[in-house]
């Protein structure tokens, strides 16, 4: 009992220096700590060894093989993915056609960033959410109470060569061509895969329909490279809150470590590692825009005290201008519209005013009855 009592004094001596918190876990890890600082501390309910009696169990994600998707067991996919985004939210791809060296450079170029010294990481550094290069920690930390184990590297990817290009990172002195093919392909994949999606909701059935498509294709694109160190007491802390994701859908390249857990009915699973695939999560704006026929996914992401994890997450939404709406084809009396417009600048806006929990943005975009009728 003596010992609990010194680590706890220990962990609230730690707390006081609240400035550390906004260089980084890893800048806190280079320092030294050996106890998870107050500031990481989740409460009790929250932490992953609580969180359910099935916490240790892994899950075998709905499998697309994209190769099938070009030949003649195109319909037989496209049933598969259809289930897979009304069932779980998320599903894996396998056979996408990037080539491997363009995923391993993608992965070891993401390490080599977060292995510079902090000064040169701290040139990126900013509480803006809205810049263009961003690098950060936690989920949010102008807003979070309490910060999770995670440091990020922020590009938008959506805009000319050139201007990507010069506002990147010059260091790793190979980063920016590296990341720039790698968003390319991936940009490529997801519009092949929003294609599918469509067809798979009846809504490119004619040229009239082919507006959907071109919208998503037309959309933006951000790519955040993700750290979560090893972590001393990884049973207080996740590396990323539950949470779902804003946009369409979110392409996720990880390394060899698990990390990631997805919520499936009411209880939270590992998602089992196929190397060199994809996983890739129903955002947001597809919940919306199917009217709630497909679910994006709740997820968040463990930690461990051995090993640090990187993941790439290739965020594809529509246009930051373009104003999301559930499609009119997927409205009827039987299924009324669920969800009010929203666009990015409304995203924006509610993550300055409060913490991200859970589903809670998406909660706040759908109709009440009253507000229906």
């Amino acid at each position: 009992m003596t010992g609990l009592i010194v680590a706890e004094n220990k962990r609230e001596d730690d707390s006081s220096s609240g400035s550390q918190y906004q260089k980084g876990v890893k800048h806190l890890c280079e320092n030294g700590i050996t106890i998870v600082p107050n500031k990481y501390v989740l409460p009790l309910p929250e932490r992953p060894i609580n969180a359910t009696s099935e916490e240790g169990n892994h899950i075998q994600l709905p499998i697309i093989n994209f190769a099938q998707l070009q030949g003649p067991d195109r319909q037989q996919v496209l049933n598969t993915l259809s289930k897979a985004c009304e069932e779980y939210g998320i599903f894996q791809v396998i056979n996408h056609g990037i080539p491997i060296n363009v995923i391993s450079s993608m992965i070891d170029v993401s390490k080599e960033f977060f292995e510079l010294p902090y000064d040169e990481r701290e040139k990126y550094m900013t509480s803006d959410l809205s810049a263009p290069v961003r690098y950060g920690t936690s989920f949010n930390q102008t807003k979070d109470g309490v910060f999770c184990w995670r440091d990020f590297l922020k590009l938008v990817c959506n805009s000319s060569t050139s201007d990507i290009l010069a506002c990147w990172p010059s260091s790793p002195v190979d980063l920016r061509q590296l990341v720039f093919t790698y968003s390319k392909q991936t940009k490529s994949l997801f519009d092949m895969l929003m294609k599918a999606i469509l067809e798979s909701l009846g809504l490119v059935e004619n040229e009239n329909e082919d507006h959907f498509l071109q919208q998503f294709q037309d959309g933006s694109q951000l790519m955040f490279i993700n750290f979560f160190p090893s972590c001393p007491e990884p049973e207080l802390t996740l590396g990323m809150p539950p949470h779902s994701d804003y946009g369409s859908l979110t392409l996720v390249l990880q390394d060899e470590v698990e990390g990631l857990q997805i919520q499936h009915q009411g209880n939270w699973f590992t998602v089992k590692q196929i190397p060199n695939s994809f996983v890739v999560n129903v955002g947001d704006h597809l919940e919306i825009f199917s009217n709630g026929r497909y679910k994006s996914v709740l997820h968040r992401v463990l930690v461990n005290s051995t090993r640090s994890r990187i993941s790439v997450a290739s965020l594809h939404s529509l246009s930051f201008e373009t104003v999301v709406q559930p499609a009119p084809k997927l409205i009827n009396e039987s299924n009324p519209r669920r969800y009010k417009d929203t666009d990015f600048a409304a995203f924006l806006k509610y993550l300055s005013s409060c913490e991200s929990k859970k589903k809670n943005f998406l909660e706040s975009r759908k109709f009440t009855s009253i507000e229906r009728n």
